[in-house]
């Protein structure tokens, strides 16, 4: 028996608690970054980026940013993968809304707030991942790309990140730039050690 059969499938109510938990994680973890002045990569380091900028909440940036991208999730990934996409970033759009009023920050060291930020992010997307939910539409076009004009998603996503950063030294000051670089580094250490094929064996 092939070890894909092996696999056991999460059931509804894992799928809920995964998505609640892992919206929540990532919800606190951008208000501590937003607190603080800090970015991370892809989409939602985008809406963190755009919220400095215009004054709206990261949390109606990320979801207005991630409308245009659904079309290609349908094709590349799925209806599945879409609506429990669509249902996590429309929640990590709420929560973040929300998480203001359950939470209030007087003050934070931004040091900190790189490490624990990023550590509730990184977890946080590690339970969406592994009920196979995305939240980043840049995520969905890299793999676009590399599937129909052989762009590869990692290079591509790097350029975006980096972008984002570029645009970033004209917005944040340079100290939280650096601890913004961070930032990104831990999140995707947590999620490279912890979201390997093979450790986790369940499917959504």
């Amino acid at each position: 028996m092939s070890e894909l059969a092996l696999q056991e499938r999460h059931k509804l109510y894992e799928d809920a608690m995964a998505l609640t938990l892992g919206t929540l994680f990532v919800s606190l973890g951008m208000l501590i970054y937003s607190k603080t002045l800090l970015l991370v990569g892809s989409t939602a380091g985008l809406s963190l980026l755009l919220s400095y900028v215009s004054g709206y909440g990261f949390g109606v940036c990320f979801f207005v940013i991630n409308l245009p991208f659904y079309a290609l999730a349908i094709r590349r990934m799925g209806w599945p993968f879409t609506i429990r996409t669509f249902v996590a970033v429309a929640l990590v759009a709420v929560f973040s809304r929300l998480t203001t009023i359950w939470v209030n920050i007087s003050h934070i060291d931004p040091l900190y707030a790189t490490v624990i930020g990023a550590g509730l992010t990184g977890t946080g997307l590690l339970m969406l991942f592994r009920h196979r939910t995305g939240l980043g539409g840049i995520n969905i076009l890299a793999l676009y790309l590399q599937e129909h004009w052989k762009v590869r998603a990692g290079y591509f996503q790097l350029a975006v990140d980096a972008l984002i950063m570029i645009v970033a030294f004209f917005v944040i000051p340079v100290d939280r730039l650096a601890l913004s670089v961070l930032g990104i580094v831990i999140v995707n250490v947590i999620i490279a050690i912890n979201h390997k094929p093979g450790r986790y064996m369940a499917l959504s």
